[in-house]
């Protein structure tokens, strides 16, 4: 089982959670984070260090978010998807971005 990240991150994509990955599972797109599934280790020491509570065990995803398990997958494999290994700054809006729930349609596939 993988962790999942959701909506939440979106816009947000603060990356305190990839500094504390052992394995280096995480992949970074324009504005937002995803968890490589065939990498996690299922560890869980990245939920602990979302500030906004976008990351889930794979079978805890809300069920509005399910979809995010199959996105976290397929845009982990997304050759634009880089690995993401240590922190980086928040986008300067990110703490804007982590009151709004609703933003899944802001969601920019393409490449970083």
């Amino acid at each position: 089982m993988a962790y999942i990240i959701t909506e939440s991150c979106i816009k947000c994509k603060y990356t305190d959670c990839v500094d504390v990955c052992p394995v280096d599972c995480f992949r970074e797109g324009p504005n937002f984070l995803v968890i490589d599934p065939d990498e996690c280790i299922d560890c869980t020491l990245c939920v602990a260090e979302c500030p906004v509570d976008a990351i889930f065990p794979e079978d805890e995803v809300p069920e509005e978010q399910q979809d995010f398990i199959h996105l976290n997958d397929i845009l982990s494999k997304n050759a634009n998807w880089k690995p993401i290994v240590s922190k980086k700054d928040a986008p300067v809006d990110a703490d804007e971005w982590a009151k709004i729930k609703e933003k899944r349609h802001l969601l920019d596939q393409n490449g970083a």
